[in-house]
């Protein structure tokens, strides 16, 4: 077992019941509002207890495990939470998975039981014919004040979700016991199951409720356009306002509109918003932009891809806050730094400094710690950080060092006031001709052009040189590719300001990147151009 010897002072057992103590002091607060339907602390408190007795008299119980097939919707937090206490291992599903990729982890969690939804059923129908498993499904009702949706539709031969109700329970969990079985994303191969169990839980909560600073309890109010299957979304943007006692604003990524947000920010009075880069890029371009009052945002958070520093700033003038930045993986249960309440605040360009708790280090290839200022892959240990994979000891092993320290696998620096700058990705560094190029280096100085919204860099094969970078761009609004910036321009561009070996050799203009949900580029899809719209210019 890979965890810390440290656990939070009195915080033992059902991770669930941090959602207890907030009940005592937040009861008639609200905790979610979705699109209109709103629901406070105490009646989730309700719906999870109830829930949890009506998976045992389902027949699942602790150590079985829930599949969470669902878009962003009450019923998702209600089922988590449900599951938490009843002892019962959650699982969360990309909604946009499919038939081939559900029976994957159907089968590799040993799934017991599926809460979806009907838009997804004929999928999750294929997936389990193509699986081992035969697990209860439960379909979330379409109708009705109990469970909003905008679907019409009924459980049909399913469990109807508003059903799943029996006497209260909260089982009592040890530190080890499994609460969350995300998967990673399986870019380099099968997804992995990661264990994070109740202590993990109730440590990353702990830990990072202090980046709220002055704003606590019931004043929190946050913006969830992520998916609630990332471990982002779910965590930190989710449960953390509810373990505040704060309240969470939820909708779907698929509803994503920038003035929409921007509306809710203003009229809500939201105090936290987590985005993704392209978000933050859709509000700085949107028309109503500088119409909206953003001053109650006292924290605006992005990840998943560098931004442009010109929209960094415009962002920042307009609102009136500085973004910030922070760094975390499944394996951790989410953020184990961040620029939020770092010693000297935000600095761009790093992800701020450990949280309480956390032990980073960096090393090089024989596992001594660099000297400051020096790269070397990033290490990590804490009460936050997995048990380890599922079913899998070899890659366990293989991802720990003999001290309990997590091998990252990125590429990072530290600076003299203890602030982590993330280099790339190790998996990511382009050798070519025996030099070492760093992709993220080549894409912040790209994002600095005032003609790139975003940029991504790649090593392709070459005969002479191994491999050599070539750059991915996309425009910004107003701009023509091939007109008012060619590919040759940024090539130079490059050519001025890095050494030779760095500058990309090619640079093609795409309409979009290919991304996961969670906003990150899919640059295996780009090393072959599989998936790019590459864009055209007007004659």
């Amino acid at each position: 077992m890979h965890i810390s010897d440290t656990t939070p002072a009195g915080r033992t057992g059902n991770a669930a019941n941090l959602f207890d103590d907030t009940v005592r002091t937040h009861g008639d607060a609200l905790a979610i509002e979705a699109t209109g339907y709103r629901m406070t602390h105490e009646e989730l408190q309700g719906a999870t207890r109830a829930f949890a007795g009506g998976l045992h008299d389902l027949g699942v119980g602790p150590d079985d495990t829930l599949l969470l097939y669902l878009p962003n919707c009450p019923q998702y937090l209600v089922a988590a939470l449900g599951a938490f206490r009843a002892g019962v291992v959650v699982s969360p599903a990309n909604p946009q998975y499919k038939a081939r990729e559900l029976s994957y982890q159907l089968d590799d969690a040993d799934v017991d039981a599926v809460v979806t939804h009907p838009v997804l059923r004929d999928h999750l129908a294929g997936g389990i014919e193509q699986s081992d498993t035969d697990p209860v499904v439960v379909t979330v009702d379409t109708g009705g004040e109990d469970a909003p949706t905008e679907v019409d539709g009924d459980a049909g031969d399913d469990v109807a979700f508003r059903s799943v109700r029996g006497d209260p329970v909260t089982v009592d969990r040890e530190d080890g016991d499994v609460a969350l079985l995300p998967y990673t994303s399986g870019t380099t191969g099968q997804p992995k199951g990661v264990r994070l169990t109740h202590r993990n839980f109730r440590a990353q909560l702990l830990t990072t409720l202090a980046s709220y600073g002055e704003v606590a309890g019931d004043e929190v109010k946050s913006l969830l356009y992520l998916p609630l299957y990332h471990i982002t979304g779910f965590t930190h943007t989710a449960m953390q306002p509810l373990v505040s006692g704060g309240s969470l604003y939820l909708r779907n990524p698929t509803d994503w509109d920038a003035g929409e947000a921007m509306t809710t920010i203003e009229t809500e009075g939201i105090t936290h918003f987590v985005g993704v880069t392209a978000m933050y890029v859709d509000m700085v371009n949107a028309e109503s932009f500088g119409d909206h009052d953003l001053s109650s945002l006292v924290q605006a958070a992005e990840g998943g891809a560098k931004m442009s520093v010109a929209v960094q700033r415009e962002f920042e003038d307009t609102a009136g806050i500085e973004m910030t930045e922070g760094y975390g993986l499944t394996e951790t249960n989410g953020a184990t730094h961040s620029q939020q309440r770092s010693t000297f605040g935000p600095r761009h360009g790093t992800i701020g400094q450990p949280l309480r708790m956390v032990d980073a280090r960096i090393v090089d290839e024989t596992g001594e710690e660099v000297p400051l200022g020096e790269t070397g892959e990033l290490l990590v240990r804490g009460a936050q950080v997995m048990a380890g994979y599922h079913d899998l000891p070899d890659a366990t092993a293989e991802a720990f060092t003999d001290d309990g320290f997590f091998r990252t696998g990125d590429i990072a620096r530290r600076d003299p006031d203890n602030y982590f700058e993330i280099v790339d990705r190790k998996k990511h560094m382009i050798v070519t001709a025996g030099y070492n190029v760093y992709p993220s280096e080549v894409e912040e100085l790209l994002h600095e052009h005032d003609a790139v919204a975003e940029a991504a860099v790649v090593g392709v094969p070459d005969e002479r040189r191994n491999e050599v970078p070539r750059a991915y761009v996309v425009v910004r609004p107003g701009v023509e590719a091939g007109v008012d910036v060619e590919s040759e321009d940024l090539v130079q561009y490059c050519l001025d300001r890095v050494a030779e070996y760095k500058h990309p050799r090619e640079v093609v203009f795409a309409d979009e990147l290919p991304r996961t949900a969670s906003g990150k580029i899919q640059k295996f899809k780009l090393v072959d151009g599989d998936g790019v719209t590459v864009a055209e210019s007007e004659d």
